[in-house]
């Protein structure tokens, strides 16, 4: 009995040793990581400039949560770890979101959108009646500031002397998040960014709101994409030219971002083209309902108006399935209005549908109300957008590599990777799909906190590349964990 005991000891003592020698090999494995420099780069005085992104803009509003999780926010706490001064922020009243005045809602600057269980909804759905406290007749704020962000700022928006002017805002030539921040009513985002003396700078989104204006409004026309040619001002080419270079002009150094393919975020991508589950009854009263314009079709065919294949293209046809298509006004098609007849057909795979169809399509939009233009991004219209980015892309590219004191980052190769194969970050990986892909917030456009603390890695990773710092080997970078993908309805 006692040698059983002995031996049982022996294996105790040696399992016991194991872990020790296990514990050292641990501690021994950790690395030791080098003491972080900011190379030649000065963050004494970090502005950033720009729209939505640089802002913290996420779920459809700004808000005091959403500031504070800007990528611009998350940059200057690792610049302050080597030099970086104060970041200052145009921080909203409230986390409600939205803009009022004189305590009545502005019209388009609503509070957030909040997670409904089955997808976005308005925050007042979910806690009732809500007016933000963020009201330009009571609590504005004076600049400058170092978060030059304006939500919804077109390039050349940032050198209108007059954008941060109320009285400017029935005519709609004002920005109200810039009227809450502007130095003055004649001051400009750019002057306002120039007057705190950066060192060093970032300019994102340029190029972005030039064309999802355009975009999100379906290609109607009421909101035309930016030329790239034309002066300072009015082009693109010249205006984002002109921005680099007065921001470098006092020997300050950048980044600098490209734009990405908007029509791949969730905002276009989420609403299929054909989301109509029918039954045989309902299919056969909406057959019969388009019956006259399908003859009126068959006859412009036979009179050799269109040809067989835009007739068929034309022609309405529902069935009994879960999978119908809808019904749309395409300004493409051959104008047939001589026979009184509209430009109809039904949805393909090729056409891209704004996600706030996605709340109309019960209502009989796409069946009994064919879908107008803002609704739907039809090719001819998907293509002149891509088209306006490769252009602004190429100015972005060729500015930055003749600029030894910028660098690029390239928000377009991002979204496109999230868009196809998802994005590692941490212990996770992001995509580009609505609610829970991680990345885009619930407006299907603008980032989520996580997105934004990605994309403050990207900078990090290319102002290490350009000016020899090194945030990304010292791990002075933003944690994915640290940084939420949606907000509850009642953050306070």
């Amino acid at each position: 009995m006692n040698i059983k005991y002995i031996w049982l000891l022996i294996i105790l003592l040696g399992l016991t040793a194991c872990n020790d020698i296990e514990d050292v090999s641990r501690e021994e494995a950790k690395v030791i990581l080098p003491e972080l420099t900011a190379g030649s780069a000065n963050f004494t005085t970090y502005v950033a400039v720009g729209a939505s992104f640089t802002a913290g803009y996420t779920d459809n509003a700004l808000f005091k949560a959403s500031q504070e999780n800007a990528y611009p926010n998350i940059l200057s706490q690792q610049f302050a770890k080597i030099g970086g001064g104060i970041f200052t922020q145009p921080l909203m009243n409230d986390n409600f979101g939205g803009i009022a005045l004189g305590g009545v809602q502005l019209p388009g600057f609503g509070p957030r959108l909040v997670f409904g269980g089955s997808g976005p909804v308005p925050l007042e759905s979910v806690i009732g009646p809500v007016v933000s406290t963020t009201d330009l007749a009571v609590n504005n704020l004076t600049g400058p500031f170092n978060n030059m962000g304006v939500p919804g700022a077109k390039s050349f928006h940032l050198l209108f002397n007059g954008y941060g002017n109320p009285t400017n805002l029935a005519t709609k030539t004002a920005n109200p998040y810039f009227i809450r921040m502007a130095s003055s009513e004649s001051a400009t985002v750019l002057g306002d960014a120039m007057l705190k003396s950066p060192t060093f700078f970032t300019l994102s989104e340029m190029g972005g709101n030039d064309v999802l204006g355009y975009a999100v409004s379906g290609g109607d026309d009421t909101n035309p994409i930016t030329p790239s040619a034309g002066a300072v001002g009015v082009g693109f080419d010249a205006t984002f030219n002109f921005l680099v270079t007065t921001l470098t002009s006092q020997g300050a150094k950048g980044v600098v971002t490209n734009v990405p393919y908007i029509t791949d975020l969730p905002h276009f991508t989420t609403v299929p083209y054909n989301p109509l589950p029918l039954d045989a009854s309902t299919a056969t009263q909406l057959n019969n309902a388009y019956a006259q314009y399908n003859g009126g079709i068959q006859y412009a065919l036979s009179q050799g108006d269109i040809d067989a294949n835009e007739a068929a293209a034309r022609t309405i046809n529902f069935t009994a399935s879960a999978t119908n298509t809808m019904v749309l006004i395409d300004e493409d098609l051959t104008d047939l209005s001589g026979y009184s007849l509209p430009n109809y057909r039904q949805s393909t795979v090729h056409d891209l549908f704004v996600l706030p169809l996605s709340s109309l399509i019960p209502q009989g939009y796409g069946t009994q109300v064919p879908l107008a233009d803002k609704w739907v991004l039809i090719p001819s219209e998907q293509a002149a957008i891509k088209d306006a980015i490769d252009a602004y892309n190429t100015t972005i590219a060729a500015t930055a590599d003749a600029n030894p004191n910028i660098v690029l980052v390239d928000l377009n190769g991002i979204l496109t990777q999230l868009a196809s194969t998802g994005i590692p970050f941490d212990d996770y990986t992001m995509n580009a799909k609505l609610v829970t892909g991680g990345a885009i917030g619930l407006d299907g456009i603008h980032l989520t906190a996580r997105g934004y603390a990605y994309l403050s890695n990207k900078f990090l990773e290319a102002i290490d590349t350009a000016f020899g710092s090194n945030f990304i080997a010292s791990g002075n970078v933003a944690k994915a964990g640290n940084y939420p993908t949606n907000y509850a309805p009642n953050l306070n």
